[in-house]
């Protein structure tokens, strides 16, 4: 017997204010303007800063898994302004001390070290990314895609030069 659940999450745009729960949404600013809270505020303190471009083909329009960075902040941008998704959902890092408490949350332990509470499909949105702008993600912000429309997209894409080795875990969504 098949168990997955379909459920369709309808897209809002993102901005600062519609995305700040998750990060930050970055846009052009003047050339020459001093640092800023419109800066991405990024943490790359645990290891060596990589910045390059990702060529990703087909990847339509959902997802089962998602992933979150306990260790960095994420900036992601499309080369050329196209729309493209994102899915997100709140960071879920649990502390040591709550652990102890004995939390009713269901708490998993990642293979780098930390814990989490897997976050439910409810608590899943989806935001649509259109122009020239980047999202960076808050520490530890679960997310799916970059997805798309198109048959393939060029993205920007800042973190530490081993993210998806040591700081990645994607559960399946609803497990």
């Amino acid at each position: 017997m098949d168990a997955t659940k379909v459920v369709t999450l309808k897209a809002i745009e993102a901005t600062p204010s519609t995305f700040k729960d998750y990060g930050q949404v970055i846009e052009a600013s003047p050339d020459g303007q001093e640092f800023g809270s419109h800066d991405a505020q990024l943490d790359l303190s645990q290891g060596t800063p990589r910045f390059y471009i990702m060529h990703i083909e087909n990847r339509p329009l959902k997802f089962s898994s998602i992933t979150h960075h306990a260790s960095v902040t994420q900036c992601l941008g499309s080369i050329g302004g196209h729309v493209w998704y994102l899915g997100v959902a709140k960071s879920s890092i649990v502390d040591s001390n709550e652990i102890k408490d004995g939390t009713s949350k269901k708490i998993v332990q990642s293979p780098s070290g930390h814990s989490y509470v897997p976050p439910a499909i409810e608590d899943v949105q989806v935001f649509k990314v259109a122009g020239s702008k980047f999202l960076k993600l808050n520490r530890g912000t679960w997310h799916a895609g970059p997805l798309f429309k198109a048959a393939a997209i060029d993205f920007y894409n800042l973190e530490l030069s081993n993210t998806n080795v040591s700081f990645s875990h994607s559960p399946f969504l609803g497990h």
